[in-house]
């Protein structure tokens, strides 16, 4: 070591040289938020099986419009938020699509940055956050599915799921970690007019329950199979997959004599705080809201457009539409959802023994 002093303009030199390095390793932020890429961290349902949604054409099209590689981790709603809060002190995503009340959640947990993408004046204010940390790309609604080959009519109301002939032939996905699962205790608290009835009714309905799944999409294969008779999710997805899976339907299960009942349950998308990616994060919400993606929502996605101003006269638009018909639709208080969400969820686990 002390032969470096014996040439100093060569330590000098040395120095210089690994202050250069120092500040070429500090500048990796800068040269990483300039890579051509942008990372998706969403809830499942938007991606086709085999290549065909509305995520795979929009994301193709965005990668063909600006050259940014687009990167997506798919999961549950919660998992994604779960997933983000992780990695906090060391943001990996830019972009995070979930369903409430997860992006309400992922809102309050600071993991969200104010931007309002364009086309955003076109989304109603209930599909968008007050203070743009998110913005609904695809409005959607909840729902459940059955086997419509062993079925010949769906059951029609939650009573009838705790017959016999249902034991091991329904499943749920995990409230607390997917979104339509959590929207299982929402819709169940709604028709059953609380929290204690709901779980009440769950507890019950345990004896017929195949057990927890983290993934809801992951439900619907099991159904067209008739490995199960029932399970719950959403319109868009369910519908999108409907088109591979022939023994599919849609259904909304009422209380008693009361009407079916369901609520909308949007994939909300949000810019991450402290994002690595986050100009190339804002073009791609910008691009999910364009008129182009928008217009595809039914026609590809099989959901609902998020703006206002497009007006889908499609195929899937007119059955989609068909769907809701005599469904009546109710609106979460989500501000309360998003307080006592673990509130409700631990209740939940203690009503089933999950």
């Amino acid at each position: 070591m002390r032969t470096h002093a014996l040439n100093q303009p060569l330590a000098v030199l040395g120095a210089l040289s690994l202050a250069a390095l120092t500040l070429t390793a500090c500048g990796a932020t800068s040269a990483a938020s300039d890579e051509k890429v942008v990372t998706v961290y969403s809830a499942d349902g938007l991606k086709g099986e085999n290549g065909d949604g509305w995520y795979d054409k929009v994301f193709k099209e965005f990668e063909k419009e600006t050259g940014i590689k687009v990167k997506y981790v798919e999961g549950g709603s919660g998992e994604m938020v779960q997933r983000a809060v992780r990695e906090k002190s060391n943001t990996q995503a830019d972009v995070l699509v979930t369903l409430p009340p997860f992006i309400q959640q992922a809102d309050a947990k600071g993991l969200l940055a104010a931007y309002e993408p364009k086309g955003a004046d076109q989304v109603d204010a209930a599909d968008k956050a007050p203070d743009a940390k998110w913005t609904s790309v695809v409005n959607n609604y909840f729902g459940f599915i059955y086997n419509k080959k062993r079925l010949a009519d769906p059951p029609r109301t939650w009573e009838e799921l705790l017959d016999p002939a249902y034991k091991e032939k329904i499943q749920y996905s995990t409230p607390g970690v997917a979104g339509d699962g959590t929207a299982v205790l929402i819709k169940a608290m709604h028709d059953f007019g609380g929290q204690e009835p709901a779980m009440e009714y769950l507890k019950r309905l345990q004896t017929n329950n195949v057990g927890p799944s983290a993934s809801t999409g992951k439900l619907a294969p099991k159904v067209d199979k008739g490995e199960l008779l029932v399970a719950n999710g959403d319109v868009q997805m369910n519908y999108a997959q409907s088109k591979d899976m022939p023994n599919l339907a849609i259904w909304f299960p009422a209380k008693g004599d009361g009407k079916p009942t369901s609520f909308a349950l949007p994939y909300a998308a949000g810019l991450l705080a402290k994002a690595p990616h986050s100009e190339n994060g804002k073009k791609l919400l910008d691009f999910l809201l364009s008129e182009t993606a928008q217009r595809d929502v039914s026609a590809v996605g099989g959901g609902f457009a998020a703006r206002k101003d497009i007006k889908a006269t499609d195929a899937n638009a007119r059955e989609l539409n068909g769907l809701l018909e005599g469904v009546e639709i109710f609106e979460p208080d989500w501000a309360d959802i998003g307080t006592n969400l673990d509130t409700y969820i631990d209740a939940w686990k203690t009503a089933t023994g999950s």
